[in-house]
């Protein structure tokens, strides 16, 4: 133990990159949805320990405990915390990013990777309570504001605001169970300050949720473009026809489509949901007015989706009395959290002669 102790202390640098690279890996190839219940166990194994491991460590720096178990891994006790928190935020990372418009809400899933990358330098935070706390406290309510939507099969904001709740419930047993083994913590630590720093972030997350910089998670944008012309087969999929564009469909850059006068252009999406979760989603045509410098919304088009396909359920819009400029199309919720988008500039001519025909 003395060995492995000093080859820890000696590389720790190196391990704790090696640790996050390999952890995010291992999350990347390993996590494929929310709802499926190996992936969530994974999340829940990493809450568990980390919850465990914070206990442990507090009890055992105020002799609460003289296990010579504890004694002989309290040294690695904060880089098990360090790993599991980097477990966590690289699975929500990954989970968030499928349901972000990068234009909308990339900010959150920014915050997820800064989190991610800084947990390596946090590692002496990881002896105070009070950090402790506060980073649990994000990592509980990220994972359930996904995780109750896919258990109760539906989204909105009751579903966000009990989400909320549960968290709340979930960190105030937390520290109660850290107060009742180890008192002494109630008189060193500023409980006002857990308190503050707890309240701070359960404001600061509700502020992100209601101006839509939380992406609408669980759901994701699978297949989102514009076409020329898009039909229902009688097998149910869906014929569409558009123009040729190779590196435009590799880097998701705006796409012309060139129409005859009168002709309606079709946008086409598919979207994610967990099974047997049923919502509505919007398709918001919008075109970028040049007198007034911003997009004006011109026509909202309502569908119902029904969750379950991994590749998303299929649908399309179509707008008619389109002219030149350049549009968009935003994919969002009924409240207005954007999945995803797309955009294209509309022209008038003849079509190209390379058009294509595909089966979505």
């Amino acid at each position: 133990m003395n060995k492995l102790k000093i080859f820890f202390s000696k590389n720790e640098s190196l391990l704790s990159s090696s640790t996050l690279i390999l952890g995010f890996l291992f999350d990347y190839l390993t996590l494929h949805r929310v709802d499926f219940l190996l992936d969530n166990l994974f999340v829940i194994f990493y809450l568990i320990l980390a919850g465990t491991s914070i206990i442990w460590m507090d009890l055992y720096e105020d002799n609460k405990i003289k296990s010579g178990a504890i004694h002989h891994i309290y040294e690695f006790l904060p880089f098990i915390i360090q790993f599991c928190f980097g477990g966590l935020f690289s699975a929500f990372a990954i989970f968030y990013s499928q349901s972000a418009s990068l234009f909308t809400s990339g900010v959150f899933v920014l915050i997820f990777f800064i989190l991610l990358i800084g947990n390596e330098f946090f590692k002496k935070k990881y002896s105070k309570l009070v950090f402790q706390v506060g980073i649990y406290f994000v990592a509980l309510f990220s994972f359930f504001i996904y995780f109750l939507p896919v258990l109760v099969k539906q989204m909105g904001i009751l579903i966000f605001l009990a989400s909320g709740g549960i968290s709340l419930v979930f960190i105030s047993i937390f520290i109660f169970i850290i107060f009742y083994l180890d008192p002494g913590q109630y008189k060193k630590e500023n409980n006002k300050f857990i308190f503050l720093i707890v309240s701070g972030l359960y404001v600061l997350i509700n502020l992100l949720y209601f101006t839509n910089i939380i992406p609408p998670i669980p759901l994701s944008l699978k297949i989102g473009d514009v076409y020329y012309f898009v039909q229902k087969q009688f097998d149910g999929n869906y014929l569409t026809i558009s123009e040729k564009n190779t590196w435009r469909e590799k880097f998701g850059l705006s796409q012309k489509i060139h129409l005859a006068p009168g002709e309606p252009a079709y946008v086409f999406s598919s979207v994610f949901a967990p099974t047997d979760l049923g919502i509505k989603i919007v398709h918001d045509w919008q075109n970028f007015n040049e007198v007034e410098n911003k997009w004006i919304s011109l026509d909202r088009i309502i569908f119902s989706i029904e969750g379950g396909r991994g590749e998303g359920y299929r649908g399309f819009s179509k707008k008619e009395n389109v002219f030149p400029g350049k549009w968009r199309v935003d994919i969002k919720t009924e409240r207005g959290q954007v999945i995803g988008r797309v955009r294209f500039d509309i022209e008038v001519g003849s079509r190209p002669g390379d058009l294509q025909n595909k089966t979505l």
